[in-house]
């Protein structure tokens, strides 16, 4: 497979979602995707609004959760939080979906709470990663989650939160990108920590990636490539993903 520096760095959002991690941790982690030219920072949200500023005039997106990790929260608590990381600069939103309503069939309200998010984040002109959690589902859910998040207009079908069981596998992204339209993409999250792994996720038609060895990953992308490395900048604290 043949591809370019940007063509992974621009795969992948940037995690910084660990709940230990310092105000410090935080800042080094923005300014790292902004040297390696990542695709997003996904952030907690109390810092989304500061991340913000710290990407602007980059070309890396500033982007929070929501309903995170369990999805258990209201669909009005949801809508607000999405309100808040719209306000605070937040250009695409991770959301969990309620994996509850999802093993009990409750798929009305499932498309609800979906849609709810969604429509908000599009009237901002913002959008949308829809998080299914694989590890606690069969395959009869993940593709009609895939179907409603094409009724509702998902901006992206995502595996995992990175913080349950299991993450991303090869299988559910092909499973994934099989039952979604076209125009809602795919994402991997969890256990992606290498460049020959990105590669075979990106095989599977998948477009983002959510990654916390960054730096370890881009660096050897450009060993790879023979590009000079960006020096002086620190990995910093390592989340889930």
């Amino acid at each position: 497979m043949t591809y370019t520096y940007a063509d992974l760095a621009k795969m992948i959002d940037h995690s910084l979602l660990q709940p230990t991690m310092t105000v410090a941790d935080l800042e080094a982690g923005c300014k790292l995707a902004v040297a390696y030219d990542c695709a997003s920072v996904c952030i907690m949200p109390y810092y989304l609004k500061r991340c913000a500023e710290l990407l602007a005039g980059s070309t890396v997106v500033p982007s929070t959760t929501i309903g995170f990790p369990h999805g258990g929260h209201t669909t009005a608590m949801k809508i607000a939080e999405a309100k808040q990381a719209l306000a605070d600069g937040g250009r695409e939103l991770d959301m969990v979906v309620n994996i509850s309503q999802v093993l009990s069939g409750a798929w009305d309200y499932v498309k609800a709470d979906i849609k709810g998010v969604v429509d908000c984040a599009h009237a901002a002109g913002a959008k949308v990663k829809v998080i299914f959690e694989n590890c606690y589902l069969k395959d009869e859910h993940k593709i009609k989650l895939c179907e409603i998040c094409g009724e509702v207009a998902a901006d992206w079908v995502k595996t995992s939160t990175g913080y349950g069981t299991g993450g991303a596998t090869i299988e559910d992204l092909m499973l994934m990108r099989k039952h979604s339209p076209a125009h809602v993409q795919v994402k991997a999250a969890g256990a992606v920590r290498d460049v020959d792994t990105l590669l075979k996720v990106r095989e599977t038609g998948a477009t983002r990636c959510g990654a916390s060895r960054t730096k370890e990953m881009l660096d050897d992308v450009r060993r790879r490539l023979n590009l000079a490395p960006i020096t002086g900048i620190q990995a910093g604290a390592v989340s889930g993903y």
